[in-house]
């Protein structure tokens, strides 16, 4: 359960470097409002650690020796589904981008993000909001482009996000979404933020208006 003041944004740090994990800590721990809670070193302890300590983001690694990032996002996403993940790597290929998107991951940073717009990111991503380096949204809008005559983006989401979805194309609040599925306003927001990951959005009525054309309410 966490213990941590609402006045901060609380974090954990994954990657197998120590190195890399001291300098997340020292860059940070400058900023009034993030409050580092953990550092691990390897998918499984971030995992472990987010069970425990239920962060609001997760800086993670892609390449790791126990686990690898991707599958640490989607062990996260499920266990801790508001905890924000934000790949923060030197992998940049656009196989890896679309998989960790669809495991969950909010924003992909390289590591030569300069540390303001890391910090940026960071205090983004709490509010579910996405940040891309801009080597990782050429990638992207060059998966999206080929990917969108394959498969229509909304088979990836689950049963759950899909209601919400629906819900939030028919213009209901997190709060009445929440209510019609009997879940809590937190999760809903987290749900929507999974949505616009996977459908390569960056806001509601673009959702709706993804929705709506891919006629997805009269089905």
């Amino acid at each position: 359960m966490k213990s941590e003041s609402a006045s901060f944004i609380t974090l954990i740090a994954a990657d197998d470097h120590g190195v890399v994990c001291r300098g997340l800590n020292a860059l940070l721990s400058s900023e009034q409002d993030l409050k580092m809670l953990a550092t691990a070193l390897g998918g499984r302890q971030a995992v472990a650690l987010c069970e425990e300590l239920s962060p609001d983001v997760v800086l993670m690694d892609i390449v790791m020796p126990d686990m690898d990032g991707i599958e640490a996002t989607k062990r996260i996403k499920r266990s801790s589904p508001h905890t924000h993940i934000v790949i923060l790597t030197s992998v940049e290929t656009e196989q890896t981008v679309v998989e960790a998107t669809q495991a969950g991951a909010l924003s992909y940073l390289l590591k030569d993000t300069d540390p303001d717009e890391l910090v940026a990111a960071i205090r983004a991503a709490a509010r579910g909001e996405s940040t891309l380096s801009p080597r990782i949204a050429t990638l992207l809008m060059t998966a999206m482009s080929r990917r969108h005559s394959e498969r229509p983006f909304h088979e990836e989401l689950s049963d759950r996000e899909m209601q919400v979805l629906l819900l939030l194309a028919q213009g209901l609040s997190n709060v009445l979404i929440a209510e019609k599925l009997g879940i809590g306003e937190k999760t809903v927001k987290s749900h929507v933020s999974n949505i616009l990951s996977k459908l390569y959005l960056t806001d509601r009525t673009q959702a709706t208006a993804y929705a709506w054309r891919h006629r997805l309410l009269t089905q």
